[in-house]
Formats: structure tokens, C-alpha cells, sequence
């Protein structure tokens, strides 16, 4: 370790305090809610915070666990802010000299009771992380505490051997054991069960759903009424990346047919958008530009959805889990939901229509012009009318979720919406929210393909378009003929084709109506994505 790494920081933060005792001391506490986390966690990937202001920072409860060398200390802290809101998040604490340090990530450098040091996030420290480890194997129990590490049924007794970070830090933090687990520590955290947590353990370990990573064990914190999921652990899926790249790369190929095989687009076939179609019906011209290769991926993820589904909604003992029918509850829930979705949307646009220009600009215009017609398909939402039923669904469902493993693929982080509460996430929905997200994410795939090859394909924009809208049709049709036809087979009440297709259009407005948000504060250019995908549903 470099000697000149106290010159990053100001003075020691000094205390008289040990660091046994460090948070049973009032001054150590206020210290490090503020002048301290304060200043280190908005640096942070994975606060979500960003936007807001921050008020002030309190430590809410802790827990204490120790190795042969090391005490640490998991810390639960609590985020207030001017806006009137606040946001959980947990951090694991260590306390190490100098010359004990694996890492350069600092919290600050603190005196403890004479003996200097600095705090660090303890995952960066392998002593650590081997000890969670082991008690998770172990299948530890604090008493004094109420953690509970817990050991999943198909995890072996094996020893520690190496661990390292997954990937860039994000939202989460996922360490990677011995090359054949992922441990993902949840940096935000609820005063509930994890819907990740929860679902990835029923899917494996009661309903032996095969295309998710397997449940392995989880840190849990036990409360009377609830658990504050901390962590969880699944196995390593052998992967050839996510679903997304893949879409970019095949689509990639697609519009590269246009120039290579001479394709006329406004000679191609059309096709109706959630017409069913298998792909032996498929029209010779649109195998010849698109490939078979697509089709049948989108076949095989469609099973995979299907598969999914079934397991969520097959089980008739767990309340958590037992498929329900529509009522008038639900119906206020959502409807009062999206309206309220919707007005911010509004809002968002109104203020941001300097930003466009363009086709996107004249998008906007549309969909302001057409608001009240937007708004009126949401509250035209009659329960009465419906006959399927409402199952725990992923909630995040796109391309970004799914991993690429040879010709087949898995389903995994189902943590739910961001921007929902987690009593919303956990809210039984219509399985065809899923399907809608999946639908958007092909839509996104194939409009960021022409946008990030503006100059590779000899074709103006429109054409271009045109083509994209055409080949999503395909896709569309493809998987809801395997997907509809898998759901009915294992039972799952997804409804007759009049209501598949409401539920479908509805969902689909729903999530382009949920994207418009993000694109516009995001990356404006893209907002063009979402308000397109508003028209072609509306048909304005």
C-alpha cells in the first residue's frame, strides 16, 4: 500500500471509542452519519440517491460478526431527504490498518482509542468476504442479532477457495466464489423479503424451475413482522453474455441483410402486430432477409417465459404465490398507479420538449395531442370483463435479465421494477406484463440498432423504420404463438384472445409510458423509442 494514501483525505476523524464498541458510542455514530457517510456515499454507484437532496443520514440497527482477526460490522443506515422521502441501504464496516488493507476504496481514515486506521467497505477486504462465506456454508444463526445466514438445500458443504467482484459495481455488489457461485449483496434494502430472494427460492427449491440460477443461500435480518433481505447467493450460470447483446448483434445482421441480399423493404410482406404466427408459416422473403436463427431464439425465450410462468403460478399451498382472480382492489391499485405515472410522464415531456427535435419532437406533439385518448385507455381497465388470473411475475422483465447459454437461455435478477415500492412489486399481476416488457426490449433493440449505425446501412431513416416495425411484427407473432400455446398447456390462465390482446396493449402502453420518463431526463435522442411505441399501440 502506497505511503502517501493519507494525502487523499483531510485530518483522522479521532474517537475515544474502540473499535469493539464503536457503535454502542453516541459520538462515533454522529460522526459517521454525517461528516463521514455523508461525503462517501453520493460518490457511490449504487446510491440512488443522486437526484435528490440529501437531509441527513442516521444509523438505524447494526450487526456484529467476527473471523480469527477481524470484527466487523454490517450497518443498517437510513437516507432522509428535503423531499420528504427516505431510502435503507446497508454497508458492511471495517476497521484496518494500513499495512492490512486489500483495498484503495476508503471510507475515511479514523483514530479509534489511540490506534489509527482507516473504515473501509469491508466486501473489499478477502478476509471478509470469506467469512460470509462460511457462515452462509455453515448456515449461522446470530441470536444477538437476528441474522441469519442460511444455507440453500442444494448448496454443498465446500471450503472457501477464492472470491472476486462481478463486473463493474452498480445497484447491487456481487462477489464471485470459488468460480461457481455469485454472492449479490443488496445495497439498497427494504424492510421486507427481497422479492429476488423470495422468487429465485421458490422457482429452485420448490418448484425446480431449471432456467434461473439456483438458489444457494442468503443473509437475512429476522424481524417480527418481516426479514430485511441483505444478500443472496445462486450459482454461477456459464453465460455468453445477456439476451441484449445478442438482440444487437442478430438485429445487427438483419439490417446488414438489406444491402447484402438486395431486400426491397416495401416489397416485404406485412404483417399484423400480435397476430400468432408459427415459423413454418413464416414468409419465404422474411426467413430470406431475417434468418430462421432469430425465429427460433425467439421461440426458445418465449418457452422459457411460459416455463417461468407456470412455476410462479403452480403453486396452490403458498398464499405467496397462489394465482388470484381480478377484483376491484386491484383495479383501484393499478388505475390510480398509472394515472398517477402518467401525469408525471406529462409533466416530464412539457418540460423537456426543447430538448427534441426531429421525429421525436413531432412524436411528443402526438402524444400530447393525444393525451386524454392515452389517458382514458388506462382508466377503461374493467376487471369484470376478465377471466385469467393474476400470479407473482418477474416485474423488470426485458432482454437485460435473460443470459445467453449456448442456444438456450436463463431468467434471472427478480428484484421488480425500480421505480415501484416493494409492497407494489410484490403485487400479483397479469403474467402478460412480463411478455410486454420482453416485447419493448426487442423494440428497443431493434431502434438502438439503427441509432448506433446511423452510417452503416445505405437507407434513410424512415425505410429503416419501416423495416424495424416490420421485423418486431415477426418477432411478436413468433413468440406469443409458442408462448400462448406453452401457457395453456400447463395451465396457466392467461385468457382467451380477445383478452390477451387487451392485456397485451394495455401492458404494452404501460411500460413505453414508464420508458418515456427515463428517456426524456436520460438521453432525449432515445425518446423517440417510447413515443413511437405509444403511437403504433394507440394507432394515431
Amino acid at each position: 500500500m502506497a505511503t502517501s494514501i493519507q494525502d487523499t483525505f483531510n485530518a483522522p476523524f479521532v474517537f475515544r471509542a474502540d473499535w469493539q464498541s464503536a457503535f454502542e458510542d453516541e459520538e462515533f455514530i454522529k460522526v459517521f452519519s454525517s461528516d463521514i457517510l455523508e461525503n462517501y456515499i453520493i460518490k457511490k454507484r449504487w446510491y440512488g440517491g443522486k437526484a435528490s437532496t440529501l437531509k441527513y443520514i442516521e444509523v438505524v440497527d447494526y450487526f456484529k460478526i467476527a473471523s480469527e482477526k477481524n470484527t466487523y460490522y454490517g450497518v443498517l443506515i437510513e437516507v432522509n431527504y428535503k423531499e420528504a422521502f427516505l431510502q435503507h441501504y446497508f454497508m458492511p464496516v471495517a476497521f484496518m490498518a494500513e499495512d492490512e488493507l486489500d483495498t484503495k476504496t476508503l471510507i475515511a481514515p479514523v483514530t479509534l482509542n489511540g490506534l489509527e486506521g482507516y473504515l473501509v467497505d469491508a466486501l473489499h477486504q478477502e478476509d471478509f468476504r470469506r467469512l460470509v462465506f462460511e457462515n452462509i456454508v455453515g448456515g449461522t444463526k446470530s441470536d444477538a442479532f437476528n441474522v441469519k445466514f442460511h444455507r440453500g438445500k442444494s448448496l454443498k458443504n465446500t471450503e472457501y477457495r477464492s472470491s472476486r467482484f462481478m463486473g463493474i459495481e452498480q445497484s447491487n455488489t456481487s462477489i464471485i466464489y470459488n468460480d461457481n457461485l455469485v454472492l449479490k449483496f443488496f445495497r439498497r434494502i427494504y424492510v421486507s423479503t427481497n422479492p429476488d430472494y423470495e422468487i429465485s427460492r421458490f422457482l429452485t427449491e420448490r418448484m425446480k424451475f431449471k432456467h434461473t440460477p439456483a438458489y444457494k443461500g442468503s443473509i437475512n435480518v429476522e424481524m417480527a413482522e418481516d426479514n430485511i433481505t441483505l444478500a443472496l447467493m445462486q450459482e454461477l450460470v456459464p453465460n455468453q453474455g445477456d439476451a441484449w447483446k445478442y438482440m444487437l448483434d442478430a438485429v445487427d445482421g438483419v439490417f446488414s441483410n438489406l444491402e447484402a441480399k438486395k431486400i426491397r423493404i416495401d416489397r416485404l410482406p406485412e404483417f399484423e402486430l400480435f397476430k400468432t404466427v408459427k415459423i413454418n408459416n413464416i414468409p419465404p422473403e422474411i426467413i430470406d432477409w431475417a434468418g430462421l436463427t432469430l425465429f427460433l431464439r425467439v421461440r426458445t425465450l418465449a418457452q422459457r417465459t411460459a416455463e417461468m410462468h407456470i412455476a410462479l403460478g403452480g403453486d396452490t399451498t403458498d398464499t405467496s404465490f397462489t394465482p388470484t382472480t381480478y377484483n376491484g382492489d386491484y383495479t383501484v391499485w393499478l388505475k390510480n398507479r398509472l394515472i398517477y405515472q402518467f401525469q408525471n410522464r406529462l409533466n416530464t415531456i412539457e418540460n423537456n420538449l426543447h430538448k427534441l427535435d426531429g421525429l421525436a419532437l413531432e412524436l411528443a406533439h402526438q402524444f400530447l395531442d393525444h393525451k386524454k385518448e392515452i389517458r382514458k385507455h388506462f382508466l377503461d381497465f374493467d376487471w369484470t370483463q376478465l377471466k385469467s388470473e393474476r400470479i407473482r411475475i418477474h416485474g423488470d422483465y426485458h432482454l437485460g435479465q435473460v443470459l445467453v447459454n449456448g442456444d438456450d437461455f436463463y431468467i434471472l435478477d427478480f428484484e421488480g421494477e425500480p421505480e415501484s415500492t416493494i409492497r407494489d412489486r410484490k403485487v400479483k399481476q397479469p403474467p402478460l406484463k412480463d411478455v410486454a416488457g420482453l416485447f419493448r426490449s426487442f423494440h428497443y433493440a431493434i431502434y438502438a440498432t439503427i441509432f448506433n449505425n446511423k452510417d452503416k446501412y445505405p437507407f434513410a431513416q424512415e425505410e429503416l423504420f419501416k423495416a424495424g416495425e416490420l421485423l418486431f411484427n415477426y418477432m411478436v407473432g413468433v413468440f406469443l404463438d409458442t408462448y400462448i400455446e406453452k401457457a395453456q398447456e400447463g395451465n396457466l390462465n392467461i385468457g382467451y384472445n380477445k383478452e390477451i390482446a387487451f392485456l397485451l396493449k394495455y401492458c404494452i402502453l404501460e411500460k413505453a409510458v414508464y420508458e418515456l420518463g427515463y428517456e426524456l431526463n436520460s438521453r432525449p435522442r432515445w425518446a423517440v423509442i417510447p413515443l413511437r411505441g405509444i403511437a403504433s399501440i394507440m394507432g394515431y
